[in-house]
């Protein structure tokens, strides 16, 4: 059987320095700095399984094939074109889902009259809509493309958003929390999709953790808009929380209608990319996993085989134990912070420094896992400082300086982690059907997590809420269970695939069939 070696990642620190500083100066040139298996041996692969990836050879080909192409100019050309645009798109639609948080400290409960556990319940029922639409909305996206489906759901939520400003009643929040679910539901992994089928998987991880840095973004943007939106309070009548929701709401719907021209589609239809660019794509990826399928037929058989897959339930427990600390913290940090003796502006303002700092370190940590080639570490890494920072704050409730402190621990793994999971899952599938059946099952499944969060951090528990912290702790050690299968599996696929070298078989999510051999990203 061949064996594959281990990657070369523990070096001295001299000789990370120097090969970082190596990296960035050879950006530009044919030879790819950021292949999926660097540190293996060629020697070591079958030949066919060689051909799978952009080798040196692959590179010359390429280059020698599209002289009038450059590698770097086209990515860039692409990271301006698709990335920044998405980005501020999943702002807006996490803006909109989670702004009922800082809304709340502005009278919220007291207006609509929310005793018991009814506000709770109002954020539950966003989650049930949201987790069953998500992989009939990523097909409806392949059916009626990108930058139409994705700025009409934009506008929908938006809409909701500025009706939910309205609502009178506990009924009401529950009917607009429900179709803010429902229309939200095909923003993540419809670009989470979209980014999947423009990269290479050892180009993706940086991709994705800028577009998922979003949602700190969008929690550090919404607490300065909320702090100055709730001076609005009195204005017309209206209480600020209304204002929350009116004003963030009108920003949605305008900026759809940009979207609309905005948004690229895929590779292949792309019209700000010439013929030899596109062919030139198409044959990167193809390299990397093979034909993409973007013809393939949408039936019940590919459907079905992509959900029955041991790597996709792992995957959905993966991304579902880091979404119950994830929304718990965006949902009640603003409440948290509230705890330790501040204002509703000051807490406000003061719920922004963490978010703040889990993008930075997030950004660092996906440079990293590109650099290495790597996820499976670094995914532990973000749990192991998520599980310290939920711990401190369930053992203290006196120092409030080490509390605020252990949020930043909290946020920053939470937010590390999660992306890490989304890009390493949705980058070892191929095939668009299967791929966006998986990462629209990953997201969905995921999600269910938000129904905990939603009754994890209880008013009865306030201030200490140790059952929440205790939640919180447990299902990022479930997270870490799913995400050591699954990399036990891939280990095992990638050692018997590439021992059963000349063997036929269909390509992962049922693309094209071609005699050569997948080796998983680890």
């Amino acid at each position: 059987m061949y064996q594959l070696k281990k990657p070369k990642i523990y070096r001295s620190w001299t000789q990370d320095a120097l090969s970082f500083v190596l990296h960035i100066r050879s950006a530009s040139q044919p030879e790819d700095p950021w292949h999926p298996l660097k540190g293996l041996d060629p020697e070591s692969l079958s030949g066919s399984s060689s051909q799978a990836y952009a080798t040196t050879e692959v590179l010359e080909k390429h280059h020698a094939q599209y002289p009038g192409v450059s590698k770097s100019k086209v990515l860039r050309k692409i990271d301006i074109r698709l990335v920044p645009v998405l980005c501020a798109l999943y702002l807006l639609a996490f803006l909109d889902r989670v702004n009922i948080g800082n809304a709340a400290l502005f009278n919220l409960r007291q207006d609509l009259k929310l005793g018991g556990n009814e506000y709770n319940t109002a954020l539950v029922i966003f989650f049930v809509p949201y987790v069953l639409f998500e992989v009939p909305s990523n097909l409806l996206l392949k059916r009626f493309k990108p930058h139409v489906w994705l700025p009409a759901c934009l506008f929908m939520f938006g809409l909701v958003t500025v009706l939910q400003g309205f609502t009178q009643n506990y009924s009401g929040i529950l009917v607009t929390r429900f179709f803010l679910g429902l229309f939200e539901s095909g923003m993540l992994p419809g670009c989470y999709y979209l980014i999947s089928m423009w990269y290479k998987r050892s180009e993706a991880q940086t991709r994705y953790t800028f577009l998922f840095s979003s949602c700190s973004l969008a929690g550090a943007f919404g607490g300065l808009l909320a702090s100055a939106i709730g001076k609005m309070d009195g204005i017309r009548g209206y209480h600020g929380w209304r204002w929350v929701f009116i004003l963030e709401g009108l920003l949605s719907c305008v900026m759809s209608i940009s979207f609309y021209f905005l948004i690229s589609d895929f590779p292949e239809e792309a019209k700000w990319l010439t013929a030899e660019e596109k062919a030139f794509v198409h044959a990167r990826l193809q390299e990397d996993v093979g034909d993409s399928g973007i013809n393939e037929k949408m039936t019940a058989g590919r459907i079905f085989r992509a959900l029955k897959n041991y790597k996709t339930v792992l995957g959905g427990f993966m991304y579902f134990g880091f979404i119950v600390p994830a929304y718990s913290f965006v949902y009640f940090s603003p409440s948290i912070i509230q705890t330790l003796g501040h204002s509703s502006i000051r807490t406000q303002l003061l719920s922004v420094p963490p978010y703040a700092c889990a993008f930075v370190v997030g950004m660092i940590v996906a440079a990293l896992s590109d650099h290495y080639a790597h996820r499976f570490l670094f995914i532990i890494f973000s749990a192991c400082v998520a599980i310290a920072g939920f711990a401190i704050l369930f053992v203290e409730h006196h120092n409030s300086n080490l509390q605020y402190g252990a949020l930043f621990l909290a946020a920053t793994g939470t937010y590390c982690g999660m992306p890490i999971i989304l890009c390493w899952f949705s980058m070892n599938v191929r095939g668009h059907i299967h791929r966006a059946v998986a990462t629209g099952w990953q997201i969905g499944f995921g999600n269910i997590g938000g129904i905990i969060a939603s009754y994890a951090f209880l008013a009865k528990d306030a201030p200490e809420y140790r059952s929440g912290y205790s939640i919180c702790i447990s299902f990022v050690c479930l997270s870490a269970l799913a995400s050591f299968l699954y990399f036990i599996g891939l280990t095992v696929e990638n050692r018997r695939q590439v021992g059963s070298k000349g063997e036929e078989g269909k390509v992962e999510g049922g693309g094209s069939e071609k005699d050569d051999v997948f080796v998983y990203l680890r």
